[in-house]
C-alpha cells in the first residue's frame, strides 16, 4: 500500500499543487483564523487526496487540516476504531502563499492513535519521505537509519517552535538556549523538520502546536529509522489526544538531554 500512497501523492503534488506555486492570485489565498492562510491548491489537494485515498482504502476515515478548519467535529474520527488518513494538503501553507519553499504534502494511516504508514512529499525539491511501521524510513528510496553516538548537551542543534507556547515556557524554553549549540528557528514546514532530523541536518526538533496533520507523518518517519517522539513529559506520543507540545529527537539520549536543558 505505501507505494500506491507515494503514486498518489506524487500525483496530485503534480497536477493540483505545482502549478499553483507562484502563480496564486490574491482571490486564491485567504485567512481562514488570524495568521492562518489557506489556498485554494491546499483545498483542491484535500479533496482530491482524500478521494483517492478512500478508493485505496475503502473502510477508512478521513481527517484532513481544511475539514477540520470547516467542522472541528472531524477530529472526533480519530478516536474511533476505523483506520484514518489523517492528510496536511500543503504544510508550509504560509512559504506556498509567498512564493517561496519549503512546503511539502504530508499523508499519515493511523490505527487507534498510532501512525502506521507515512509520507512526505516536497515537490519542487523533488525529496520523498516515506516509513511504514516495522519496515523501516526510506529517504528518497533508500533506507535510513539514524547514528547514535553520544554527543554532549552543547554539541545539540535542533528547531524550536516556540511562538504558540505560553509565555512562562516559552521563557524557560528560551533561557535553556545557550546550553544547546543552536537552536534553529525552523521553516514554518514540518514537511521539512521532521525528514532534517533523519538526514542528520538536526538532532531534534520541538513543537508546542500539535494538530495531527502537522506531526502524524513525521513521528513515524522519526521513530521507524530509530529515533523518538514524545510529549515533554516523556509519555507516548497518541495521535488526536488534543495535547500540546512534541519533542523529536536522533535517540532517547538527545530526548533526554533537550528536555533537560529547555523543559525541566
Amino acid at each position: 500500500m505505501l507505494d500506491k500512497v507515494e503514486e498518489i501523492v506524487r500525483e496530485v503534488a503534480t497536477e493540483i499543487v505545482v502549478p499553483k506555486f507562484r502563480s496564486l492570485s490574491a482571490g486564491d489565498i485567504e485567512e481562514k483564523a488570524p495568521g492562518e492562510l489557506v489556498t485554494v491548491a491546499d483545498r483542491a489537494s484535500e479533496v482530491e487526496l482524500s478521494r483517492r485515498l478512500l478508493e485505496l482504502l475503502p473502510s477508512a476515515q478521513v481527517v484532513g487540516e481544511e475539514a477540520v478548519a470547516a467542522d472541528p467535529g472531524v477530529l472526533d474520527r480519530l478516536a474511533g476504531d476505523d483506520p484514518v488518513w489523517v492528510i496536511d494538503p500543503i504544510d508550509g501553507t504560509g512559504n506556498f502563499a509567498a512564493g517561496r519553499e519549503p512546503f511539502g504534502i504530508m499523508v499519515a494511516l493511523v490505527r487507534r492513535g498510532s501512525p502506521v504508514l507515512a509520507v512526505i512529499h516536497e515537490p519542487v525539491a523533488g525529496t520523498m519521505a516515506l516509513a511504514e511501521l516495522g519496515a523501516g524510513t526510506y529517504l528518497d528510496g533508500v533506507r535510513t537509519v539514524l547514528e547514535h553516538e553520544p554527543l554532549a548537551t552543547d554539541q545539540l542543534r535542533g528547531s524550536v517552535m516556540s511562538r504558540y507556547m505560553p509565555a512562562e515556557l516559552r521563557e524557560r524554553v528560551t533561557g535553556g538556549f545557550p546550553l544547546i549549540d543552536a537552536a534553529l528557528p525552523g521553516h514554518h514546514c514540518a514537511a521539512r523538520e521532521y525528514p532534517d532530523v533523519v538526514r542528520g541536518r538536526q538532532h531534534f526538533t520541538l513543537f508546542w502546536r500539535a494538530h495531527p496533520w502537522d506531526h502524524a507523518a513525521g513521528a513515524l518517519i522519526v521513530t521507524e529509522a530509530g529515533g523518538v517522539m514524545h510529549r515533554f513529559d516523556g509519555s507516548a506520543y497518541v495521535v488526536g489526544d488534543g495535547r500540546m507540545g512534541l519533542l523529536a529527537a536522533r535517540d532517547q539520549q538527545v530526548f533526554d538531554q533537550v528536555r533537560t536543558a529547555l523543559l525541566d
